[in-house]
């Protein structure tokens, strides 16, 4: 009776092991099948491990031209370049994102508001509310290296792009 027991445990035990490493595999992680892009070593930093770019040393805190900024890792459409701002922070600055692009998360510090890719989980950066630099009282501080830019021209050769 003992032994029937016991191995009646451990099946479901197993059985119970299998089926959570399978929910967790097909729900949380991203597949081995995934495309991304190829990512610098700081890109991966800021990206994957949540670092932060250097304040003023990236391409695009100062850019002003038209056009879309997109996930480097996914090439995921996020911000539109009339949505960016100068805020003198370092780092480019959005009043606004593509609806349905950015997801908002608590950060681990307990005290700000973490924004990620909806479409591939990569850190992007912050969002401050209610400092007043726009009528929107918004700003998306995101990671130069989480972020490609893409002209008004190439924008019309990349499929699946957001006009």
């Amino acid at each position: 009776m003992k032994i029937f027991f016991l191995i009646t445990v451990l099946f479901f035990v197993t059985a119970c092991t299998a089926q959570n490493s399978k929910n967790v595999n097909s729900t949380n992680m991203p597949s081995d099948t995934t495309k991304y892009n190829s990512l610098t070593p700081q890109e991966e930093n800021v990206l994957l491990r949540k670092a932060t770019d250097r304040p003023f040393t990236g391409d695009y805190f100062n850019k002003k031209d038209e056009g879309l900024y997109i996930c480097r890792r996914c090439n995921n459409p996020l911000y539109r370049s009339d949505d960016k701002f100068d805020s003198h922070c370092g780092w480019p600055s959005f009043d606004d994102e593509i609806e349905g692009s950015v997801k908002r998360v608590p950060d681990a510090d307990g005290f700000r508001i973490e924004i990620i890719c909806t479409n591939c989980g990569g850190h992007l950066g912050h969002v401050f509310l209610g400092e007043g630099f726009t009528d929107k009282d918004t700003r998306h501080c995101v990671n130069t290296s989480s972020l490609r830019f893409v002209s008004k021209e190439e924008m019309a050769k990349l499929p699946n792009v957001i006009h």
